[in-house]
């Protein structure tokens, strides 16, 4: 695609202004001319090959063009009547150059950057008009028809806009009108719009009448006008644009979106927290403060800032961005109620949303699967869970049985009170694995086996995993259960004191359980640590004191000798249904010890929410048996209902779809 740029008329109604240079090197800014805006424009859409008529001042016009060091070719045609034709007659000279889709406009037009982009993302031919201004008395009007311009003159009012003289053509639609317009040429009459020209076409040409409504697209014909496009730039380069990203790496789809994004105005990028990426998606390979560096290098950026949630609400409330900007991915799924939130924040003020089509490149894709994969090796994930505990200071982990119930952890998530939440690791509960297995709850499901699972899970996987080593066993077994499990990439184990063969801790003292001495307890979580390779791998303290009404004071002995044995965290547990005796626990414990992590299995008192928790100081919530106790019943009940009706009909809607289950497995492992 070529531009055609007409600069051949005199411009004597601009005065003194174009006394030593033509009309298209007025200024408009302290920093641009007409000509040179336009240049830059037309380069910055791709468009490299500039054909120009020239008339006075021609080589004046020539030596500014080639000084503005662009990276266009430009093809300079002089009309050599330029004082008695019209740009008619300039159009004809050059049509020798002009063999291919056009980009045709006035050297004397100013136009926002929106506009152009309009011209050229339109599918076929068009011509800018405005449904919005009024029809003017001597300047272009076109006449439409079911969206066509059927003709353009200054003397049409009747089914007509305003029109401007920036067009877009293509080659076969071009090639009539330039048929018509040296026709016109060989006949003398030369005195006249090329307008006239394809008026005569009768709509033949197929140009769409582009409505760009109240968006400036103006010619320049004297000082008043001038004064009025220098206002209305004033205003829109003080425009500012908002867009958020959440992405580790920038790829030629992001950089689009903000090439496309600062030419609306002042870009403002706000980068996405690190604690909000790990609850909307997935954790982030690289911190927010690196993202934000990445983002302040980039050519059209005017600031970055932070942006703690998914929520745009404080950002577009303090700055009050003119336009924010979006891929158009969010108009469904889980950010559908985030784009609406936006939506009516800007129409309080009178902003915009603008949505570009998402990049859906396969490329684009591979760069996301490669980083899940990283996310998924041994080493990212042990390191996670202590990162997002620094991070957040407060996670919420899901029991996990199977590879698809590690997918539904991995997956679920819901949008809520200005963010998305999601669980931050999964659980590999014993009593669950057991259970999955239909063996009884008591050690009798061996490592090998259990360690089969968490394979079946990091496999489809990547968030961090805590696991239940019940006892530990014997302190010489559990040194090889560390490294076993520190190699596989699991994050933390968590050891109840407790000795021989295990028994639920739910049954507390209706059977006889036995609880380690602090001394021996202690000895096997030295042994553990010292059994480690890297210092992400956490062993976390359970302590059986509350279960078995040892009181709070053996409870706080224990949990304070555990820490200094090496313990990384400690679990405290009780079978109440009330979370009094907990919550003592949490505050005496947090009296003495601000930093060790305090995990939580809330089964028995799930009355609290998270945030309290979290205000008082617990750090690891652990859901550890829900997707167990609820997909059980589901299955007794579905196997039931087919054995009281004889046929399955009276199930399905008791049923997930198979699509449904289909799109929560990954297409490669």
């Amino acid at each position: 695609m070529k531009a055609l740029i007409l600069n051949s008329g005199l411009g004597h109604r601009m005065g003194v202004l174009t006394s030593d240079h033509p009309k298209c090197m007025t200024e408009i800014s302290a920093t641009e001319t007409i000509l040179s805006r336009q240049l830059k424009q037309l380069s910055d859409c791709g468009i490299k090959e500039v054909v120009m008529t020239t008339g006075y001042f021609d080589q004046i016009l020539i030596d500014y063009c080639n000084s503005l060091d662009l990276p266009i070719t430009f093809t300079f045609v002089n009309n050599p009547l330029y004082a008695s034709t019209n740009y008619i007659y300039s159009i004809f000279c050059a049509k020798d150059h002009l063999d291919d889709d056009i980009v045709l406009m006035h050297g004397d037009l100013v136009f926002e950057n929106t506009v152009l982009d309009k011209v050229l993302n339109a599918e076929g031919s068009c011509m800018t008009v405005s449904s919005t201004l009024p029809l003017p008395d001597k300047d272009f009007k076109a006449r439409i028809a079911d969206g066509k311009i059927m003709q353009v003159g200054i003397d049409i009012f009747d089914d007509a806009m305003a029109a401007q003289a920036l067009y877009k053509l293509q080659k076969s639609d071009w090639k009539l009108w330039l048929d018509k317009i040296s026709e016109f040429c060989s006949e003398g009459n030369t005195n006249v719009y090329a307008e006239n020209a394809l008026n005569e076409l009768n709509g033949a040409c197929n140009i769409e009448a582009l409505d760009v409504e109240d968006l400036l697209c103006s010619e320049i014909d004297n000082p008043e006008d001038l004064e009025r496009v220098k206002e209305e730039l004033r205003k829109i380069e003080s425009r500012t644009v908002y867009v958020c990203f959440s992405t580790d790496i920038i790829h030629g789809a992001h950089i689009a979106l903000i090439k496309k994004a600062s030419r609306l105005g002042k870009l403002i990028v706000g980068v996405l927290s690190d604690e909000a990426v790990s609850n909307y998606k997935r954790y982030p390979l690289i911190p927010a403060s690196e993202r934000k560096a990445m983002f302040e290098s980039i050519t059209g950026v005017y600031k970055v800032v932070d942006q703690k949630t998914l929520s745009y609400k404080d950002n577009i409330e303090l700055y009050k961005p003119d336009f924010v900007v979006h891929g158009d991915n969010w108009i469904t799924g889980i950010q559908s109620s985030v784009r609406k939130e936006v939506i009516s924040l800007l129409d309080t003020y009178g902003g915009k949303l603008i949505e570009f089509p998402y990049a859906s490149d396969p490329k684009y894709k591979q760069i996301e699967e490669s980083f899940r994969a990283q996310l998924s090796l041994p080493d990212m994930r042990r390191s996670r869970l202590r990162k997002l505990l620094d991070m957040k200071g407060f996670v919420t982990i899901m029991e996990a049985h199977s590879g698809i119930t590690g997918l539904i952890v991995e997956k679920t998530c819901v949008y809520a009170d200005g963010g998305m939440h999601q669980f931050d690791g999964m659980w590999l509960s014993s009593l669950c694995d057991s259970t999955a297995k239909g063996k009884p709850d008591i050690e009798l499901v061996d490592m090998t086996s259990r360690f089969r699972t968490i394979d079946d899970i990091m496999e489809v996987t990547t968030k961090p995993i805590i696991f239940d080593g019940d006892t530990g066993g014997l302190t010489e077994h559990f040194v090889y259960t560390v490294r076993t499990l520190e190699r596989m990439g699991v994050s933390m184990i968590i050891i109840e004191d407790k000795t021989g063969l295990k028994k639920n801790s739910l049954f507390g003292t209706e059977v006889k359980q036995t609880q380690d001495t602090i001394e021996n307890f202690s000895a096997k979580i030295r042994a553990g640590k010292a059994a480690q390779k890297t210092k992400d791998f956490m062993i976390c303290a359970r302590i059986e004191s509350l279960i078995l009404e040892r009181g709070m004071e053996d409870a706080l002995t224990r949990a304070f000798a555990f820490v200094e044995a090496g313990a990384d965290a400690i679990m405290i547990h009780s079978r109440k249904k009330e979370p009094d005796e907990i919550m003592e626990f949490i505050r005496e414990f947090r009296a003495k010890d601000q930093k060790t992590p305090i995990v939580l299995v809330p089964t028995s008192f799930n009355t609290v929410y998270e945030e309290e928790w979290k205000e008082m100081g617990a750090n690891i919530i652990i859901y550890a048996n829900q997707l167990t106790r609820t997909g059980f019943p589901a299955m007794l009940d579905a196997a039931r209902t087919i054995l009281e009706n004889h046929r399955a009909k009276e199930c399905d809607e008791k049923c997930m779809s198979i699509k449904e289950i289909i799109n929560l497995i990954p297409e490669e492992l």
